[in-house]
């Protein structure tokens, strides 16, 4: 299991679709498709809809690979992941800090790849979505937690250059 995240303007979508276009060879690499209790928005990630009454059903029974909470959703990474990673493979995912704890509890070899850049970068690139004004967007970054504790087997990926160096650094940093 390897599970992407960061925060905000740190360019993990970006990211994870270029690796996906670089490992499309791979039988044995599957980018897991999450199931989130939101509607479908073409501006959005594309991903499998939950009602709140199914997520709770779905947790409660166990039948998750991986599953939080975050923003007032829910978010589970499907449980036939799981039998990937049984069978040798490696499944990737857009993960959440909430989670990490659990993925190293539950698999072995879990990989955390952080995607971040410095406060300012990340200022700029959120800036530029025209959501929150600058100084709101300093003020929310610099008290979120950007650096997660005690979590096994994280790679900082500091993507602050070309979107190739950054997926070149992830594809050494996973031994592909």
């Amino acid at each position: 299991m390897v599970l992407v995240v960061g925060p905000s303007g740190a360019g993990k979508d970006t990211l994870m679709a270029a690796l996906r276009d670089r490992l499309e060879h791979r039988d044995d690499v599957i980018f897991a498709r999450r199931a989130i209790t939101r509607p479908a928005d073409a501006d959005a990630e594309d991903h499998d809809t939950l009602s709140q009454a199914e997520f709770e059903r779905l947790v409660a029974a166990g039948e998750v690979a991986l599953s939080w909470k975050a923003h007032g959703l829910g978010y589970v990474i499907p449980k036939p992941y799981d039998n990937v990673i049984a069978s040798g493979g490696t499944v990737i995912a857009n993960g959440s800090r909430r989670v990490l704890k659990r993925a190293a509890e539950k698999y072995e070899n879990a990989c955390v790849l952080l995607i971040t850049a410095p406060v300012e970068v990340l200022a700029e690139r959120l800036a530029a979505r025209g959501r929150e004004s600058r100084e709101d967007i300093l003020a929310r970054l610099e008290r979120a937690d950007l650096e997660p504790d005690n979590v096994p087997n994280l790679i900082r990926i500091e993507n602050t250059g070309t979107v190739e160096t950054a997926v070149a650094t992830m594809m050494d940093a996973l031994g592909f």
